[in-house]
């Protein structure tokens, strides 16, 4: 880890480039933290930049940024506005404000820093909260979740591509792990695409600056919290995007990271505390052993290490036992929410970062946003295991509060269970048949996000198809991920038969979207620019996905399923009189079935429309089903 004391040039260029879009201090990186504090030349930088008056929250912390700041004594200038509390850090250029807001109203403010006869002035302001905030609406069951890679989307501007950053980085599209040049604008541009698809909820990978050696595209180590990266664009089209697609009736899901920034963070160069970090002297890797949250033997030794461990060594563990930087991320994502109108948030690696905290993070959401969505990533292959961080469940005596979980067993599964015959107790559909026996464990499963993969996962499609009797095993898939109970997410080029395998590279999984980049030979986000299949595929499942927009049965119904006959998976989804009757043939043959079984199901009715097909079907005492059909049946 990069030391305290080692403050050398590294330091100024990343304080220069971190407060670039506030006014800038001035700091002589030779200096040691033992000098006396001279003066500041120029003006300090404050996060965050500006805050709402209003909020249900009356506390604001102020994080101040300056060479030897920590020396001054701050003072407000305003009737309505005090400090309640100040905190100096370990590192004399950091000084904490605690604030009381509680009875501000919009408008500027001075915040005056005073030593040794030099005052300094910060103009604050709290802006008028926009009434729309008060109402988000927040994601649901009756969305369908279509997470993009900013970098791999589409390049909307080529000229913030390869920009002046702190730390080297190239483009190069022919290279897996280098950036691509994907932006928010290209997003911005492909609105009416997803529009078209069906989409109803946007979920992208973070967006917040990685100004990390390489250039970190995947957005995971984030080095300034603040700020939108540059080459995905400005905090001000990150706005407009959302408002954008608000305007074409979508949502828009931002993805946070609380457990850990980047190594390149100007906090590792110039640590606030000896607490920010956890482990900072010596690199402990995290075990990832999720399970000892519930483990009744587990060891303080292997609590320890899962939770104080960091991901990798690019990544380093933020300690949020610490209450300021407790203070600052909970404060962080509700200046997004607030100043973006974002519509939920996912929250990477949930289990990683402190218990209690992140009990505390939710409540503090929901008391700004009372209806608000959060999902967190607990990577468990067990629904016992991603059950028990969902709210209110029985399983766990201290509730998370996390409304949301993510099913990562039904993904696993998925991959092999839509695409082999039926052979083995828990062979074919068989697998997906008993995995839904456990959704009892679920005290709410409307809020279980349901997946067939994403950005850490193999594709759903590990090859390309030949043929469109291939697409069967892929149609399958689809039809049960959006009809069954929970919210639906899809991986970005699903509709496209985008394939890959992780094993080959994270690459192979984070394809470029071709006719994404100007000069693309081919664009596949127009009909022309798809092949056959690719057509097949992209009508299915938009034909689906707008079937189930404003569909409450499929939203919110209920369901009932049949222990498989020959094969063949049948379920029903249900609400209040209206029903959908589902038949699946997961097998490569013709099979009939007696109805008989399904009877209170069927009801007595004879006559039925496949919507797929929107032909006619007849349930009498037999049913004939061509290899791999699907019938869902209305």
């Amino acid at each position: 880890m990069k030391k305290t004391n080692s403050l050398n040039t590294s330091l100024l260029l990343c304080f220069i480039y971190l407060f670039c879009c506030t006014s800038l201090f001035s700091a002589n990186s030779q200096k040691k933290q033992s000098d006396s504090p001279k003066h500041i030349t120029k003006d300090v930088a404050v996060e965050p930049a500006f805050w709402w008056s209003g909020m249900k929250e009356t506390e604001l912390q102020l994080m101040v940024y300056g060479e030897q700041i920590a020396h001054f004594t701050a003072k407000v200038n305003s009737p309505h506005v005090r400090i309640k509390e100040t905190v100096r850090l370990d590192s004399p250029n950091y000084l904490i404000l605690y604030l009381d807001i509680s009875g501000s109203e919009p408008g500027a403010f001075d915040i005056l820093f005073h030593n040794q006869g030099v005052t300094h002035g910060y103009r604050y302001e709290l802006k008028e909260r926009n009434p729309d905030r008060l109402n988000i609406e927040s994601f649901n069951s009756s969305d369908v979740l279509y997470l993009i890679m900013p970098d791999r989307f589409a390049n909307g501007d080529p000229s913030n591509d390869q920009i002046k950053m702190r730390m080297p980085y190239q483009v190069d599209r022919t290279h897996h792990s280098a950036r691509h040049g994907g932006d928010l604008k290209g997003i911005s541009d492909r609105l009416d695409y997803l529009a078209d698809l069906g989409v109803t909820a946007i979920w992208l990978n973070p967006v917040l600056e990685n100004d990390m050696e390489g250039g970190s595209y995947h957005g995971y180590a984030t080095t300034n919290y603040y700020n939108v990266d540059p080459r995905f664009g400005s905090n001000e089209e990150y706005v407009e995007l959302i408002a954008n697609a608000h305007a074409k009736g979508m949502k828009v899901v931002m993805d946070m990271i609380f457990n850990h920034c980047g190594s390149d963070h100007p906090w590792m160069y110039d640590v606030p505390s000896a607490d920010w970090f956890n482990n900072p002297e010596e690199y402990v890797q995290t075990s990832h052993r999720k399970e000892m949250y519930y483990d009744p033997y587990v060891s303080k030794y292997d609590w320890d290490k899962m939770v104080d461990g960091w991901f990798v060594p690019t990544m380093p563990d933020l300690n949020q036992r610490n209450r300021h930087v407790e203070k600052y991320l909970i404060q962080n994502s509700i200046w997004w929410i607030e100043y973006s109108g974002v519509n939920g948030i996912r929250q990477d690696t949930y289990p990683y970062a402190d218990y209690d905290m992140m009990v505390r993070w939710i409540e503090a959401v929901e008391r700004e946003y009372p209806n608000y969505n959060i999902v967190g990533e607990a990577w468990l292959d067990n629904p016992i295991g991603t059950a028990f961080w969902q709210r209110n469940s029985p399983l766990n005596p201290n509730d998370t509060k996390l409304k949301s979980v993510m099913d990562f067993r039904f993904m696993g599964l998925s991959h092999t269970a839509f695409f082999e015959e039926t052979g083995g107790w828990n062979g074919g559909l068989q697998g997906i048949y008993d995995h839904m026996t456990y959704d009892f464990i679920y005290p709410d499963i409307h809020n279980v996000l349901r997946f067939l993969d994403n950005h850490d996962t193999d594709r759903f499609l590990k090859e390309y198809p030949k043929s469109s009797a291939d697409l069967s095993g892929w149609k399958q898939g689809i039809t049960f991920l959006l009809t069954m109970p929970g919210t639906p997410q899809i991986y970005y080029g699903t509709e496209l038969l985008m394939h890959g395998n992780k094993s080959r590279s994270d690459g192979d999984i984070r394809l470029d979207v071709p006719g994404g980049w100007p000069g693309d030979a081919v664009n596949q986000f127009t009909e022309e620019g798809r092949d056959n299949l690719q057509n097949e595929a992209f009508n299915f499942m938009k034909k689906l996905l707008h079937w189930r927009k404003g569909n409450d049965v499929i939203a919110h119904g209920g369901m009932k399923h049949y222990v498989l006959q020959n094969g063949v998976y049948v379920y029903e989804r249900y609400l209040d009189n209206e029903q959908v009757l589902i038949f699946m043939n997961g097998t490569s043959n013709e099979v009939e079935i007696n109805l008989d079984r399904y009877s209170e199901s069927i009801q007595n009715k004879d006559d039925w429309t496949d919507f797929l097909s929107g032909r006619s079907v007849t349930l009498g005492e037999m049913l004939t089903l061509a290899p791999r059909e699907i019938l869902l049946l209305e």
